[in-house]
């Protein structure tokens, strides 16, 4: 067992690629003094989740990352049972892993795809915050967050199973907020908007581009910048809440 210090971690969920949100957040939340693990998934992401291992190690923290298939009914108290012997229970959840097939339409939706969207998405994240705030001790100033993609804010079509269940997060955040505040434990979610992460080709980027009114697309670490306040302890006033930060994009 890895010596446990007096300070601050967060767990970290999908941050396998160095370009993506999830590595944007680890980097926060280091640069503010606390200890990181993060999850990516098994196989080809373990060699950029390693390099982002290295580089959190260099701002003076400890960080460990897990590869880890989410779909897998065990792996969220896997995981955290994991974290919690080795270190300790952090005092930030960051549910950052996403499952995305795009051209699902009501012509190729079936169970099968559903199904994994819904393991990603929505189990997974819910049964590891179930099992953080039972864990988490009265007092600490837990903090749990999730990344939503604004589809309250509108329809997303050829991404049914993504929008369906990415959108049951927004609800399970606000239940789950009143039944967590009680221990002092905050929960929310932000929607970062059209974020470039290496996704857009100059083609969507051209499209994109008149709908910023501040001239640009989103970038990893705008969202990491809020996610980083919001898992503050001058943010315990905040719960509840579905952030939309999209620099204004116009939908």
């Amino acid at each position: 067992m890895e010596s446990k210090q007096n300070r601050d971690s967060a767990l970290v969920t999908g941050a396998g690629r160095l370009k993506g949100i999830g590595a944007a957040i680890c980097r926060a939340l280091a640069e503010g003094g606390a200890d990181i693990w993060f999850t990516c998934r098994p196989g080809p992401e373990e060699e950029e989740a390693e390099k982002l291992k290295r580089e959190l190690r260099e701002k003076g923290i400890r960080a460990r990352f897990s590869p880890l298939d989410l779909s897998d009914p065990s792996a969220p108290m896997k995981l955290l049972d994991e974290v919690e012997s080795t270190w300790h229970l952090p005092r930030v959840l960051v549910n950052n892993a996403a499952h995305s097939v795009r051209d699902v339409s009501f012509d190729t939706l079936d169970a099968e795809v559903l199904d994994v969207h819904y393991a990603v998405n929505l189990r997974a994240p819910l049964l590891l915050s179930a099992a953080f705030v039972k864990r988490c001790e009265a007092g600490r100033g837990g903090r749990i967050i999730s990344m939503t993609s604004g589809q309250s804010l509108g329809p997303m079509p050829g991404e049914l199973a993504y929008a369906a269940t990415k959108g049951g997060m927004d609800a399970f955040t606000r239940t789950l907020a009143a039944e967590a505040a009680p221990k002092g434990i905050t929960v929310n979610a932000v929607n970062p908007g059209p974020t470039d992460t290496g996704w857009m080709t100059d083609e969507i980027r051209k499209e994109l581009l008149p709908r910023f009114p501040m001239g640009r697309p989103g970038e990893p670490v705008d969202a990491a910048r809020l996610i980083a306040f919001l898992a503050s302890r001058e943010a315990q006033w905040i719960t509840g809440q579905i952030l939309h930060s999209e620099g204004g994009f116009l939908r």
